[in-house]
């Protein structure tokens, strides 16, 4: 029988929706035996962020997983990466993380590791959810409740050498989410003096928005790295899996800009090593990775396509504009804190502040996403076509929706995975013209939609 369920939780990446009018606890339980039946796990490690809606939705998942005859490895109330490093690391089988990742407080979800670099795609298990059989196992499994950060810890700080690190003032912003638990037991390792703002966790986020990236989100930390005085700030998303740079002038770091300082200080650990970015970042990202004897790999947009990029080339990280950091020898996951610590290195071997560190990479100016509501997905295709049509003059690239390259621009129109939505990213040599070709391109959009 064909269960009831919002079947627009099941997304390209992760399980994500409303709590409770999308995602509710009998659809929690529905997951946990799915997951279980479709992957063959015999261990699930499950954690989870501090959503509010976060326990009643964990109960569920693990009563399904149980049901079905797996054993639950409970790691409580951790950063996704902590849940990436039991798959990864400490080869546990499988993983789910409860959390919505930077959406608001009304949101949750999960996302669903597997050993050896797998993952389970929202979109993949939906049909195994739906149709799920009402048998359940004879044999249910049990619970284990254990606590790996120390051993977590320890791994992140193989990334850096704490010892070489010089004792910086960093303002660090947890937006009520999982860094406000996992930054202070750091300190003891680090020679840095940490300024907390909002470490309270908090599922309702009052500070701010989990989403670094909207305005609102910024004041604070930019405000609070000058009035310190700091080196620098870092602000995280909820599950700490993004996370942005400040420099000691307050102003925020393109993500691929960022993707650049990490890439050269591994680069530097390793020559002619691969770097993986996505199809929207800034054309200087390939163009320094070359210079510095690099193999830059392009990837679509999307933190699982750039890990599936980095094991299939034998990149050693790679990163993408959503401030998302993934590193080879974390098992090809992505870590806000592993990223956190190599730039306390890279800065402490430099000598140079953030801003100089990164001035030589606002070559080019982008543009932030523009997107496009259309009416449906099928007219997301007769655009696409369209606009290929019209700019057929241009070196065209077709591995993440359309992207057209000229000498002096290039553009990316890309659909939404979730929304009847097509998103707009371009990049020029000076801002008065990628004004006038973003106009264009939108101008002849709508006039298509229309």
């Amino acid at each position: 029988m064909k269960k009831k369920i919002n079947e627009n939780i099941f997304k390209a990446y992760d399980i994500r929706g409303i709590y409770p009018s999308e995602l509710n606890e009998e659809a929690a339980y529905l997951i946990g035996r799915a997951f279980v039946k479709k992957t063959k796990s015999k261990e699930v490690v499950v954690g989870s962020d501090m959503r509010l809606s976060g326990p009643a939705l964990k109960k569920e998942l693990i009563r399904g997983i149980i049901d079905e005859g797996a054993n639950i490895i409970d790691i409580g109330l951790v950063s996704i990466d902590v849940v990436y490093f039991a798959v990864g690391i400490l080869k546990y089988p499988s993983g789910i993380m409860i959390t919505a990742s930077h959406n608001p407080a009304e949101y949750n979800g999960f996302k669903m590791p597997l050993e050896n670099t797998g993952w389970v795609r929202g979109e993949e298990l939906k049909d195994d959810v739906i149709f799920l059989d009402e048998k359940i196992s004879e044999n249910k499994g049990s619970i284990k409740k254990i606590d790996i950060l120390d051993e977590y810890l320890k791994h992140v700080l193989s990334f850096c050498s704490p010892k070489n690190i010089k004792k910086f003032k960093v303002v660090v912003d947890a937006g009520n989410g999982m860094a406000g638990k996992i930054i202070p037991l750091f300190e003891k390792y680090l020679p840095i003096e940490i300024i907390p703002l909002n470490f309270e966790l908090d599922g309702s986020f009052p500070a701010h928005p989990s989403n670094p990236l909207l305005p609102e989100s910024q004041v604070g930390i930019s405000k609070a790295v000058l009035e310190n005085k700091a080196d620098f700030g870092v602000i995280f998303d909820g599950d700490t899996d993004r996370l942005f740079f400040v420099d000691e002038m307050g102003n925020f770091i393109p993500a691929d800009l960022t993707l650049l300082i990490l890439a050269k200080e591994f680069l530097n650990r390793e020559p002619c090593a691969g770097i993986v970015y996505n199809a929207i970042c800034s054309k200087i990202v390939p163009e320094k990775i070359i210079e510095w004897g690099g193999r830059p790999i392009k990837s679509k947009v999307g933190f699982i396509n750039v890990r599936e990029e980095m094991k299939k080339h034998n990149g050693v990280m790679g990163g993408e504009l959503s401030a998302h950091y993934s590193f080879r020898d974390n098992d090809y996951s992505d870590s806000g804190f592993i990223a956190f610590v190599i730039l306390l290195q890279l800065l402490s071997q430099d000598g140079k502040k953030l801003s100089e560190v990164v001035k030589p990479f606002y070559k080019y100016v982008k543009s932030p996403e523009k997107n496009i509501e259309l009416p449906n997905r099928e007219a997301i295709e007769v655009i696409l076509q369209e606009i290929e049509r019209k700019y057929n003059d241009g070196k065209i690239d077709k591995l993440d929706g359309l992207t057209v390259e000229y000498d002096n621009w290039w553009f990316n129109v890309r659909p939404s995975n979730t929304e009847p939505l097509l998103r707009i990213t371009a990049e020029a040599e000076n801002q008065d013209f990628l004004d006038k070709k973003i106009n264009e391109i939108l101008k002849f959009a709508a006039s298509i939609s229309n």
